[in-house]
């Protein structure tokens, strides 16, 4: 336990690191971000025409509101924390690859869901907005992390099982 940690918290600082760098910030995250905005506006013009997307801003354009994508709120801390904890356990390098990209895509399609609600919150009543973008939300979104990592444990326990020999003491 205390290797699992000492790794998981050692890949959480390096990698938490490189993202705040300002070329990271600048290169990579700014254009993911101002990504996770336009795929928004995707999923939402269909319903809704006055929607748009600026760099990280989705607005309405019938009635001015807007939220603004920070850091935080686009998913990349919530992957990195995926990421440290696969790296962490002993496992292939496959079966930790597996994780993250499918963790990756799961915790954007939580995130993007997030967003999409905050949009539509805020406009209907700001206390609301505010308790479900500082409290619900966030909880929400470790939980997705939390069930990802749970649910490839289990699978990379079940296949450990399979692959052992019959009569075989684990």
């Amino acid at each position: 336990m205390l290797r699992y940690s000492a790794w998981f918290f050692g890949v959480l600082v390096v990698l938490f690191g490189l993202e705040m760098l300002g070329p990271v910030q600048q290169s990579v995250i700014l254009p993911f971000t101002a990504f996770i905005a336009k795929v928004c506006v995707a999923i939402i013009t269909p319903f809704d025409a006055d929607v748009l997307a600026y760099g990280k801003i989705l607005q309405s354009s019938a009635n001015g509101f807007a939220v603004s994508i920070e850091p935080g709120c686009n998913g990349v801390e919530a992957t990195i924390m995926l990421i440290a904890a696969a790296v962490a356990f002993p496992a292939t390098i496959k079966q930790k690859l597996a994780v993250v990209v499918i963790g990756f895509f799961a915790i954007q399609v939580a995130n993007i869901l997030r967003i999409i609600s905050l949009f539509y919150l805020g406009q209907w009543n700001m206390e609301v907005f505010e308790w479900a973008h500082l409290y619900l939300w966030p909880v929400l979104i470790m939980v997705d992390v939390l069930a990802v990592f749970l649910v490839w444990l289990r699978i990379i326990a079940k296949g450990q099982e399979e692959a052992q020999p019959e009569g075989a003491a684990a």
